[in-house]
């Protein structure tokens, strides 16, 4: 159960998640949502799984909620298996009265289009799929993940045209993975950060939570909300 980490009294996170402030006029509001071990690994045997709990997966499941996008990069789809998006009935009613449509619209970034039009992410086609990739990318795969896919190819493929070509809508949700989390920031378009700190130690060679070179002037962010779980700590982070 996730619980205030200053008075630790149990919370509703969807109510938590509903009540925080979102919104931008001149732009999505982009949020990022990471997990990491004690010594900062993201990845264990080359996924997340193993740092993911419970009250992890609650809070992970709650800010897809409140999204309009929920944003995977290729190498996250595949190392995370991960499937066509569902919200719970309570989830479904959150967004309802919030004016939200069923389901966020799930984007997948992909700089040299390899993905496999099986793979179980497209496997409703009634829950499309799109696709941003760069124009330079090989025609017949351009064909195959068009079948399964919708695709927006865009120049420069970096966080300002990414977040440009989803100017239509409010909460952009970005999962990872760690470059992708590099280019939203470098780019500036970055105005929540989701931290989950899982109680373990992994060492291994496993990137950053943004993995790129360094900025120039580090970018301020405010602690907006902490809470903890029965093991894991739960950080809201947001720009300055």
């Amino acid at each position: 159960m996730l619980r205030r980490l200053e008075t630790g009294d149990p919370i509703d996170i969807l109510e938590v998640v509903f009540s925080e402030a979102r919104g931008r006029e001149d732009r999505p509001w982009v949020m990022l949502n990471m997990v990491e071990s004690v010594d900062g690994a993201t990845a264990v045997d080359g996924g997340a799984s193993a740092l993911n709990d419970r009250d992890d997966r609650d809070l992970f499941l709650a800010l897809r909620s409140v999204a309009n996008v929920v944003m995977n990069g290729a190498e996250t789809v595949r190392s995370e298996n991960l499937g066509p998006l569902r919200m719970s009935e309570e989830m479904a009613h959150w967004r309802s009265d919030a004016g939200m449509a069923p389901l966020p619209e799930m984007v997948i970034l992909t700089r040299s289009l390899d993905l496999d039009p099986g793979h179980r992410i497209f496997s409703k086609p009634e829950q499309r799929p799109t696709v941003i990739t760069g124009i330079d990318v090989e025609p017949s795969r351009l064909e195959s993940v068009g079948e399964v896919a919708s695709v927006i190819q865009i120049d420069p493929l970096d966080g300002s045209g990414i977040v440009s070509a989803l100017a239509e809508h409010d909460v952009i949700l970005c999962e990872g993975g760690p470059t992708i989390n590099a280019q939203l920031i470098r780019d500036g378009v970055v105005d929540e950060v989701n931290l989950t700190v899982a109680p373990m130690l992994a060492l291994g060679d496993s990137k950053r939570v943004a993995s790129g070179s360094s900025l120039e002037s580090p970018l301020g962010m405010r602690l907006d909300r902490r809470l903890m779980g029965e093991q894991s700590l739960f950080l809201r982070y947001v720009r300055e």
